[in-house]
């Protein structure tokens, strides 16, 4: 990566990360705020607001938005997290100034037409619902509300039914009008650009957005503690969660290295002794969610009603063996499966970009492809030791499950298997999970 940085006078940051022998770039925007930035009146707004951005501005309609795009082949796309909210297109080099130009359009002139509202306001309440019944979808939510209970980090980004069908055309201005603000707000191109230009054309089309810097937010306090809900579903959905560490962690690398190690892959411990060896589920992973000031390291498995009754105490035991004993070759492993996605990325410009708008959440800065392979090889098995005997003593365990719960292991018999209780717990887990 050879990339560039500007911060134009208003606090715009414009990235450029060009690659040689590219016809087409990725662009776009991403906003420092998201979901954890909303009250609770307004749970759900920001992910309303991405969707009402192309929906008509005071120069085009939506449909306009939509033509102009497609005429010339390029795609457009948006999301919104708990933290940013982006907004980016794929197109031919030779039309990024026609790109530029409707980002800068949508993002500084959105009409938010009471009609398209009405209309949007029922497509994401039906986004609701589809979440609702895809039980591997929305167990997240639950999770993520466990893991951080009476804070914003905790609600669903979706928002819930009455929030979303109480918006108000001046609540979207008013949200927007607050907080996207230029200083919070950073344009990065990735592919066939060049950066002297690409500074000159997003100056000329976004010089007018507000100055300001990214809305504050408190940060979240790791909860902890059980949700289960029992629903008529073939399957058993359960979450595990453990505090873990911000994006900008110096352990945020071991906790990678611990998690494609734990459940990361087929060769991981939780993909060969829950499916592998004992058959006891189809899915069954391990993540990490790090954010900007916290974060955690989750598990989630789909099992029978039958299997359920196995599943956490096999899990706590995969966790217990790790942290006891990793072994050189399954660090090794895990190390190879982190690069290469690392790598294997930089070969497709939106991937660049999104490397981009994360490493300057996280750092403020770009990390060089160099600095981050030498992190994730400093990684070794004392480290991992390290980062998992940390999650071994975590004095409260997160869990949330959805389905025919009645067979799962309770909550009490699970976080006896982790913090000052679990020296006797431990040793019947790791059995467990060692036997046959």
């Amino acid at each position: 990566m050879k990339v560039e940085i500007t911060r134009l006078p208003n606090g715009l940051t414009v990235v450029t990360d060009p690659m040689p022998g590219l016809e087409s770039a990725a662009i776009g925007i991403w906003v420092r705020c998201g979901a954890r930035h909303e009250t609770k009146p307004l749970m759900g707004i920001s992910h309303m607001l991405e969707h009402m951005a192309f929906k008509g501005t005071e120069c085009r309609s939506a449909r306009a938005i939509a033509e102009e795009i497609e005429a010339v082949g390029g795609y457009m796309n948006a999301y919104t997290s708990r933290e940013q909210t982006a907004f980016h297109l794929r197109m031919l080099k030779g039309d990024v100034p026609l790109g530029v130009d409707i980002l800068a359009d949508i993002l500084s002139r959105p009409t938010f037409e009471q009609g398209e509202l009405e209309r949007e306001r029922g497509v994401v309440l039906q986004e609701l619902g589809q979440a609702r019944d895809t039980p591997d979808d929305i167990i997240f939510d639950h999770l993520q509300s466990i893991v951080y209970p009476d804070s914003a980090m905790g609600w669903p980004i979706l928002g819930e039914d009455d929030t979303v069908s109480a918006f108000t055309r001046d609540d979207l201005k008013t949200y927007m009008g607050a907080n996207y603000r230029a200083g919070g707000m950073v344009f990065i191109s990735s592919g066939a650009v060049d950066h002297a230009a690409m500074v000159k054309l997003v100056e000329e089309k976004f010089g007018d957005l507000k100055s300001g810097d990214a809305p504050a937010s408190q940060a979240p306090a790791y909860g902890g503690g059980d949700l289960r809900l029992a629903q008529d579903l073939e399957q058993v959905h359960v979450t595990y969660a453990f505090p873990g560490v911000a994006a900008s962690d110096p352990d945020i690398f071991a906790a990678q290295v611990y998690v494609t190690a734990l459940g990361g892959g087929m060769s991981s411990r939780l993909f060969q002794e829950v499916r592998e060896k004992r058959g006891l589920c189809y899915s069954v992973y391990a993540f990490a969610h790090p954010f900007s000031d916290g974060g955690f390291i989750g598990i989630y498995a789909g099992t029978g009603e039958g299997e359920a009754s196995e599943i956490s105490a096999v899990v706590a035991g995969e966790m217990a063996a790790l942290a006891a004993k990793p072994t050189p070759e399954e660090i090794a492993r895990a190390k190879a499966q982190l690069k290469s996605g690392l790598l294997m990325g930089l070969e497709r410009p939106s991937a660049r970009s999104e490397q981009i708008a994360g490493q300057l959440l996280a750092y403020g800065r770009v990390l060089p492809v160099e600095e981050v392979t030498a992190n994730l090889d400093a990684v070794d098995v004392s480290a991992v030791q390290r980062f998992g005997e940390r999650l071994m003593n975590a004095s409260r365990p997160t869990m949330a499950a959805l389905g025919p719960i009645g067979k799962l292991e309770s909550y009490d018999a699970f976080a006896g298997r982790f913090g000052a209780s679990r020296k006797v717990a431990d040793l019947s887990a790791v059995a467990l999970a060692e036997a046959e």
